[in-house]
């Protein structure tokens, strides 16, 4: 096995000096990127972060950019169960509407009996407004939106019982 060949920094040109300087600079503060500018001469030192997700799904919405107040509406629920069959999923990507309009009220509620083809929010999709049917009757007992939230094709809504 041949040894590792290690170059010391009195032995480095100044040009490689200034990198591995901004190498450790990296290392001790954990920024992932730098860049320095002296003299005419720029120098970008980055290194690669490998993001790793957990057991995350697959439908949470990603995060607000923002804070905004927070709107009293339905309890939302994080996390559905993953096997119920009377879950109703979104049958496209665009942003969920749980009302018809601002200052309305919600199309469904926690406890509230729903009749098949009845409208049970809106998702918006390229401008357009698409009402969405409650796929059966029943009571719904549990929202995974909230008003305003990013969907995804097969993303969990709500289930109805």
């Amino acid at each position: 096995m041949a040894a590792k060949k290690t170059t010391k920094p009195e032995a480095m040109g100044p040009e490689l000096q200034l990198v591995q300087s901004l190498a450790d600079i990296l290392a001790a503060t954990g920024l992932s990127e730098i860049e320095l500018e002296q003299k005419g001469i720029r120098v970008r030192v980055s290194k690669s972060v490998t993001v790793m997700a957990t057991a995350a799904p697959a439908y949470a919405p990603a995060p607000a950019a923002a804070v905004t107040a927070p709107v009293a509406a339905a309890p939302v629920i994080a996390v559905p169960p993953a096997a119920n069959p009377n879950t109703v999923k979104s049958p496209m990507v665009g942003s969920a509407y749980l009302a018809p309009a601002p200052g309305a009220p919600d199309f469904m509620t926690i406890g509230a009996e729903v009749k098949q083809g009845q409208t049970i929010l809106i998702i918006e999709a390229m401008k357009t407004m698409n009402q969405i049917p409650a796929p059966r009757a029943g009571r719904v007992t549990q929202i995974f939106v909230a008003n305003g939230d990013p969907v995804e094709f097969g993303q969990p809504l709500c289930v109805i019982d």
